[in-house]
């Protein structure tokens, strides 16, 4: 399994090694252990989620406020995808930096978004199913959406026509008007505090 850090600080891209016979393939698809000597800190799962998706189909950015935070591993079970990390924390010497992967069900890469790091991805056929490996459960009232066409940010989707979105990505706020509203985490060097009490 190899591990690299990405632009993101702390976002990791995760490629396992395959081992491949007559039948098929086996990949270890997360090691905990491994990630957390990685990581520094536990990484332990309290829920999974799974969403399909159309094909050009963009979800994101989506982050969870600090408190109470939530890291997230995710991987593509189905399908193929184009996963983009970007740097939200406040302070931080790459805000507004990003990582763009491609993830798919063959290769079983994976990325790891650190709390307060926005993610959001372009699906590239029918029925992706992308599989989300949480370190929080859903709280309601927490979720923070940017937008994910906010021409700041400029994040390179490369769809060739007009992506499907839901209602709540289209309305979300850019990057500027979600720091002016103080709702984005702040960097602490290796850490982060959300910036204002919720």
């Amino acid at each position: 399994m190899r591990i690299e850090e990405t632009a993101v600080p702390g976002a990791y891209v995760v490629t396992p090694d395959q081992l491949h016979d007559q039948r098929g393939n086996f990949y270890e698809g997360m090691r905990a252990d491994v990630l957390e000597e990685v990581l520094g800190h536990p990484f332990v799962p309290r829920q999974i989620n799974y969403s399909t998706s159309r094909r050009n189909t963009v979800r994101g950015i989506h982050g969870v406020a600090i408190p109470p935070g939530q890291a997230k591993y995710v991987t593509c079970v189905r399908g193929a995808l184009r996963d983009i990390v970007v740097e939200l924390r406040v302070g931080s010497p790459a805000f507004g930096q990003y990582a763009v992967h491609e993830l798919d069900a063959s290769s079983g890469r994976g990325v790891y978004v650190p709390e307060g790091v926005g993610h959001g991805f372009l699906t590239l056929t029918d029925d992706t199913c992308i599989c989300y490996v949480l370190t929080s459960t859903y709280v309601p009232g927490t979720q923070i959406d940017i937008d994910p066409l906010d021409p700041d940010l400029a994040l390179p989707w490369g769809f060739t026509e007009p992506p499907l979105l839901s209602d709540k990505d289209a309305r979300a706020p850019t990057v500027a008007e979600a720091k002016s509203a103080g709702v984005l985490a702040r960097w602490e060097g290796d850490g982060v505090t959300h910036s204002v009490p919720l």
